[in-house]
């Protein structure tokens, strides 16, 4: 027999969660209303990071061990009450992507096996202002997570020089981002200089450990600063979100003086969930800062001549980017 559906009420919604006990984590077992209660329960700071933005829903079908696909548009049987805003893709197309109004928008979502949420940068109501820089420092194969740490501390002590807070928490998986709040002044071009300069000044400050380079092929063993993170119409894994892992690994906040005891692995829901509990919120102090800093070091690589760093295929070719070939390749070209 079908499993009887959950009727959940939350912010004075109902919310049905069809095929409850669905198990969507293979490691401790944890199931589709495990997954919406646990979102409940970190509800306050979830909603303060992912509130009033549009998010990109990836559905696992067959829970985080099975395939999945990204759901750009809201199907059009979705209840009335649900917050939607229409967004551009990269190549211009318009969608109707989901707002997270509230915690039954999340509810919704889950239902619909989204395991976590793909996060803008931008409030729904100013798509025109990007009021995050997303740093995502991710490591290339053969790092460790002691050499992210690293990496977390020298970003750190460069934001602290330009008298910046940023706000740190695991991806879920291997690399750890870093987050600055901005006021709405700036647009997602701006805010991608001003990564593509804070990645290069890292790599000059510390060239054996972190790199921006945006070709593989030079990265080796070091961390990459991923600036493109940043780029418009750009999604980064959201704070409190379940990662499709089978131990259901959380992309978890954390406190700077947490850094060199903690380990993306470790972070699941239930440790998540205490540490909750124990410690509250680590972002809860985030506020709004100024560009301006790390903008002058964009001027001042641009007034030294560099160009613009690469930017990704799906993008149209930028003024000041430089070819889109791998140096190998254009190695190869040049000597035949």
């Amino acid at each position: 027999m079908a499993e009887e559906a959950e009727i959940l009420e939350l912010d004075g919604r109902e919310v049905r969660i069809t095929s409850p006990g669905k198990v969507l984590f293979d490691e401790r077992g944890e199931t589709k209303l495990d997954l919406v209660r646990y979102y409940v329960a970190v509800g306050e700071p979830l909603l303060r990071t992912m509130g009033g933005r549009p998010v990109l829903m990836q559905r696992f079908p067959q829970g985080a061990s099975g395939k999945s696909f990204f759901q750009k548009r809201v199907p059009d049987n979705a209840p009335e009450w649900l917050e939607t805003t229409t967004v551009q893709t990269v190549n211009g197309t318009p969608s109707r992507a989901l707002v997270i109004g509230d915690l039954a928008h999340v509810a919704w979502a889950v239902n619909l096996a989204c395991l976590g949420f793909h996060v803008w940068p931008s409030l729904a109501d100013d798509q025109e202002h990007s009021d995050e820089l997303r740093l995502d420092l991710d490591p290339m194969p053969g790092c460790d997570f002691a050499m992210v740490r690293e990496a977390g501390w020298a970003l750190k002590a460069l934001l602290d020089e330009l008298g910046l807070v940023g706000h740190a928490k695991t991806t879920g998986n291997r690399g750890l981002h870093v987050y600055v709040r901005l006021e709405p002044e700036w647009d997602a071009y701006q805010v991608r200089s001003a990564a593509v300069a804070a990645a290069r000044e890292l790599e000059r400050r510390h060239p054996e450990l972190l790199t921006a380079a945006w070709w593989k092929e030079e990265r080796g063993e070091r961390v990459f600063v991923d600036y493109n993170q940043n780029a418009p119409h750009k999604t980064v894994f959201g704070a409190w979100s379940v990662r499709a892992r089978k131990g259901a690994q959380v992309s978890a906040p954390i406190g700077w003086d947490e850094l060199d005891a903690i380990h993306p692995d470790e972070l699941t829901i239930p440790v998540v969930l205490e540490r909750f509990a124990e410690r509250g919120d680590p972002w809860i102090d985030m506020g709004p800062q100024s560009l301006t800093p790390l903008l002058a070091f964009h001027d001042r690589d641009m007034a030294d001549g560099l160009m613009d760093a690469p930017w990704p295929p799906v993008y149209p070719k930028m003024p000041n980017e430089p070819p889109r070939v791998a140096p190998s390749r254009a190695k190869a070209v040049e000597e035949d």
